[in-house]
């Protein structure tokens, strides 16, 4: 079935199972690597993305859900790496295996769209769902700390 989206800002249209995770599609089909598989169950948040601005799972999420609509990864939040989430975990040293940080970042990042300047708490509220296997969370929530003070993240 083909479907067509908007991925990291560029049209895009797949020729896939309507029933196909967006996750292989992005993985398999597209490439783009940045999001991982981690539990295939919607419980990790290894594999997030944003899908019309929001934060989702994509192991869990059918292409077919995602016609017509705009998806970005990790590889579209910033391309070169630049983006203020990115340089905070890269100054903070966030990531010690870094397998789930992509995911870690991206539900960051949708918290910062709707909280630009979060308390510990709604960090924690907001992060809970995303599993980091080295325990690095105290360091995530330093490294949004860190691009909100950057001031870049809005």
């Amino acid at each position: 079935m083909p479907v067509n989206f908007t991925l990291n800002g560029k049209p895009t249209t797949v020729d896939v199972p309507a029933d196909m995770p967006l996750l292989w599609v992005l993985r398999d089909v597209l490439n783009l690597h940045g999001a991982k598989y981690g539990c295939g169950t919607g419980q990790c948040g290894a594999c997030t993305v944003h899908l019309r601005g929001r934060a989702v799972r994509s192991c869990q999420t059918p292409i077919a859900n995602v016609t017509g609509a705009a998806v970005t990864t990790i590889e579209g939040l910033s391309p070169d790496g630049t983006h203020p989430l990115q340089r905070a975990w890269e100054t903070l040293d966030v990531p010690e295996c870094g397998y789930c940080q992509a995911g870690q970042i991206m539900a960051a990042a949708a918290l910062l769209t709707t909280r630009p300047t979060p308390t510990d708490a709604e960090i924690d509220a907001a992060m809970n769902t995303n599993l980091c296997r080295c325990g690095t969370y105290i360091r995530i929530r330093q490294g949004i700390h860190e691009a909100v003070r950057s001031g870049e993240s809005k």
